[in-house]
């Protein structure tokens, strides 16, 4: 049971359930303990009365009660023929039942003999005279109270102690259980806000399952984003930083020989020139993909033919593979239907193959396969399978080629046949934006194989045959 109120409201209960079968017990036992004793009592106490009285007379009645203890005696009263307490105490209420005293108790006897009506009832006594003695065993309190049956001697005082014991020990635990998590918690929100990014919650809270453990999985996975997007914004500006450097000196260095040759500066302005246009290109891509980035990125949603996508792109890419001796082979089932932005789907497959023609050697052959396919959960998507003849990367730069500015060291060593690193991060990012995704693995002969996946618009592709068929 992992929902946290249904654990607070199983803890209440419990210390309720148990308090109430506490109360249970100790009023039964306590009932099954009194069933007999008053009764006995009082059968007692008339039996020496009525004893005392025919032995002694009302001498005698009032020598018995006299000896009784205090609390036998304080309930126990002899109301005698006149009306009065044998002993001259006060009678109490108790002694008249449930309507009270008469209005004329004070001055008129008989109206209080009359008016005699205990619970339980009372011992007459005749003495030889015929005077008329009331011998009248009260209950143990004239009020009731709150334990009613309970009100024996130590019980009230137990049955506090169980109710207090279990709730106590109960509401402990509860708010221990409750209350460490959030404190834990709430510190981890003082690192985070410290600048602490390292900092995680749910190893503290031994991996617990309800709804505090799952907030701390959030917090944990939000701390993780936090730390990845600061770092990568941070390598990011680093990257930046080294890339436009590259660029810029060879700006400065072919103006500073166009300076000191003017017969040779058209040639020197040229070089600069390029590397303007490079340094423009490096700037404008990195702002693409900063835009990229962002957590919400609006953009077009409309229907997209990836077989007319790619086969515009290996015409558009043709001239680039013929100047290096290969060509773009393009194998496709159409139509094949997605949903989003054309610019952003066509800029993601466009620097796939690109970047496929520029690691391609002379006579090799780009292969560029797209077909329907369905996942795991038997959802249509539509797949893109790009593989060029070159080198391969190796098996540890799998996973960071589509990092922003990461080159493998076969690139970096060679900076003509590499470009800048940010072809396939926009790629990514691009077709992630799209709830698909790309993956790079060596060619089992030879090559790169990327693989790249976008659901399918199934309802435009059911259609679009309904709609020939009507326009025919």
């Amino acid at each position: 049971m992992h929902s946290l109120y249904w654990r607070i409201f199983l803890a209440f209960w419990l210390a309720l359930a148990l308090i109430l079968v506490g109360t249970l017990t100790v009023a039964v036992n306590a009932t099954a303990h009194r069933t007999d004793r008053p009764w006995i009592e009082r059968a007692q106490l008339y039996g020496q009365a009525a004893r005392a009285f025919r032995q002694q007379g009302p001498e005698g009645l009032n020598h018995w009660l006299s000896t009784l203890r205090a609390e036998p005696l304080s309930r126990t009263f002899v109301i005698t023929p006149d009306g009065s307490e044998l002993l001259g105490r006060a009678l109490p209420p108790s002694i008249y039942g449930p309507a009270g005293p008469p209005p004329r108790a004070a001055s008129d006897p008989k109206a209080v003999i009359e008016a005699i009506a205990p619970i339980g009832g009372a011992l007459v006594l005749v003495s030889p005279d015929g005077g008329i003695y009331h011998v009248v065993v009260g209950p143990v309190r004239d009020s009731p109270r709150l334990f009613g049956e309970l009100e024996l001697p130590g019980v009230p005082l137990a049955l506090l102690l169980i109710a207090l014991t279990v709730s106590a020990a109960v509401c402990y635990f509860l708010a221990r259980y409750l209350a460490a998590p959030v404190d834990r918690l709430r510190l981890a929100t003082r690192q985070l806000a410290g600048g602490d990014l390292h900092v995680r919650v749910l190893p503290t809270l031994k991996g617990r399952q309800d709804d505090l453990g799952l907030l701390a999985t959030d917090l944990d996975t939000m701390a993780e984003r936090l730390r990845q997007l600061l770092e990568g914004k941070q390598q990011l500006l680093r990257d930046v930083s080294h890339e436009l450097r590259s660029p810029l000196a060879r700006l400065q260095l072919a103006l500073s020989l166009a300076r000191r040759n003017a017969s040779d500066a058209e040639r020197h302005i040229e070089r600069a020139a390029l590397e303007a246009d490079r340094l423009e290109q490096l700037i404008a891509r990195t702002l693409k993909l900063v835009r990229l980035e962002r957590p919400v990125h609006e953009f077009e949603q409309a229907s997209v033919d990836v077989h007319e996508l790619l086969t515009t792109i290996a015409a558009d890419v043709a001239i680039e593979a013929d100047a290096r001796g290969c060509r773009v082979e393009v194998q496709a089932q159409g139509p094949l239907p997605v949903l989003g932005d054309a610019e952003l789907l066509r800029s993601a497959f466009e620097n796939v193959i690109r970047n496929a023609v520029r690691y391609s050697p002379a006579g090799a052959a780009i292969a560029v396969q797209a077909a329907l396919a369905h996942d795991a959960e038997g959802r249509q998507r539509v797949d893109v399978t790009v593989r060029d003849c070159g080198p391969g990367v190796p098996e540890k730069d799998l996973a960071l080629i589509f990092e922003p500015f990461y080159r493998v060291d076969a690139a970096r060593e060679h900076r003509s046949a590499g470009g800048e690193g940010l072809g396939l991060a926009i790629a990514a990012r691009a077709l992630a934006l799209h709830s698909g995704w790309i993956e790079a693995r060596n060619a089992p002969g030879g090559g790169l194989l990327v693989r790249a996946s976008l659901p399918a618009d199934v309802l435009v592709r059911v259609e679009r045959p309904a709609a020939a068929a009507a326009a025919a």
